[in-house]
């Protein structure tokens, strides 16, 4: 079992939380996800049976943090 706890600290970290919550919520095989506020910080918590599983979620959710960091800086 493969566990990952990915800290945002963002002046935007309660946005992208709330923008990666839809996707903490769906079902994927192999990994199970959560997203949380701690304090000022956004919160990741990844579990995966394997190496492969963890890697692609891990890739997913920072690829859908850079989107909405970009988002923000545009629509400023």
């Amino acid at each position: 079992m493969f566990t990952s706890e990915t800290r945002i600290n963002s002046d935007d970290a309660e946005g992208i939380i709330s923008a990666l919550s839809p996707e903490a919520g769906r079902e994927l095989p192999r990994t199970k996800a959560g997203v949380r506020m701690e304090k000022d910080l956004g919160v990741i918590d990844i579990t995966a049976t394997d190496a492969s599983a963890m890697r692609a979620a891990l890739n997913s959710y920072l690829e859908c943090i850079r989107i909405t960091e970009e988002i923000g800086r545009i629509t400023r």
